[in-house]
């Protein structure tokens, strides 16, 4: 009987660092490890991923996949149950709320998944959504407090305040932007950041160039959200999704969609099938809901 080891991350910037110690604490004997490429999200259902898929076709009744936490394999209460449903299929968590549940346990004559597992899934992973989403409402209202109070939020500038002025001269000396990343230990973008306005493509514009455009901050309701989400997007729409806040209403929710006016309208555009007549007055309605705001924004901004 194997031990099927299963590592994924969500981005190219991050790495399974955390994963291996809490794998390597468990103490598996003789792992056959089956890693995702780097940025392999979490939305893509687990049994469409490539590893993973490998890693199916490799194993064998009696086999058991290791996994850090839940998220790594799974995203939401459909997918861990989908897994869970391969009868040929053990599953160890070794650190989470599941990780202290024995989750392939099945009824001794069906064969079918426990009710009990079918219940504890269900209930931590719902718990798990509300704190993620409120999680993002207080992000979102902090964010607003700050704004009021003059502080301006978002990332910190990988190249401090401190160096940003040593950067800005050497570039104008004639240093080459990767050797200044690597003179600073950071990407070429963050060396660009720093030294935007310097740039040839930048000096060399037209004085009448408009200025770049602003984030703005607008609801889309969920319907329509989800409709979005089954759409084919480029990244900085599909980006836009992913960062939403989620803010509950009654039996739904919206989608609080910060983008610039651009980004907006190219949403807007791909819904543009919700606004036929093959489509629900419900969601025709929440279509014009927020094609409204869009539509305000203007073209010239």
């Amino acid at each position: 009987m194997a031990n099927l080891v299963y590592k994924r991350v969500s981005t190219d910037q991050q790495s399974t660092d955390r994963q291996n110690l809490v794998l390597g604490e468990a103490g598996i004997e003789d792992p056959v490890v089956f890693e995702e490429t780097a940025g392999t999200s979490s939305r893509l259902h687990p049994l469409e991923r490539p590893k993973f898929g490998e890693l199916l076709a490799y194993a064998r009744p009696g086999d058991t996949v290791h996994i850090s936490e839940m998220f790594r394999l799974v995203r939401g209460t459909g997918h861990i149950l989908d897994v869970l449903h391969r009868d040929r299929l053990a599953l160890r968590i070794h650190d989470g709320a599941f990780s202290a549940m024995d989750l392939p346990a099945r009824h001794p004559r069906t064969g079918e998944l426990l009710s009990t597992v079918k219940f504890m899934v269900q209930t931590l992973a719902a718990a798990g959504q509300l704190q993620r989403d409120l999680q993002r409402e207080l992000t979102y209202d902090g964010l607003r407090a700050a704004e009021a109070k003059g502080n301006k939020g978002g990332r910190r500038p990988a190249v401090p305040a401190d160096k940003t002025d040593a950067v800005r001269t050497a570039y104008l000396e004639g240093r080459s932007i990767a050797a200044l990343a690597r003179d600073h230990d950071v990407s070429r973008g963050a060396i660009r950041t720093a030294v935007a306005d310097l740039l040839p493509e930048h000096t060399a514009a037209d004085p009448g160039t408009l200025a770049p455009e602003l984030p703005v901050v607008l609801d889309m309701a969920g319907k329509v959200a989800d409709f979005l989400r089954t759409a084919e997007l480029d990244d900085a729409e599909r980006a836009t999704l992913d960062q939403g806040i989620t803010v509950r209403r009654g039996q739904g929710y919206t989608l609080r969609v910060t983008a610039v006016p651009t980004v907006h309208r190219q949403l807007l555009d791909r819904c543009q099938p919700l606004t036929g007549t093959a489509s629900v007055p419900a969601q025709r309605k929440d279509c014009r809901e927020y094609a409204n705001p869009v539509n305000t924004l203007g073209s010239d901004i």
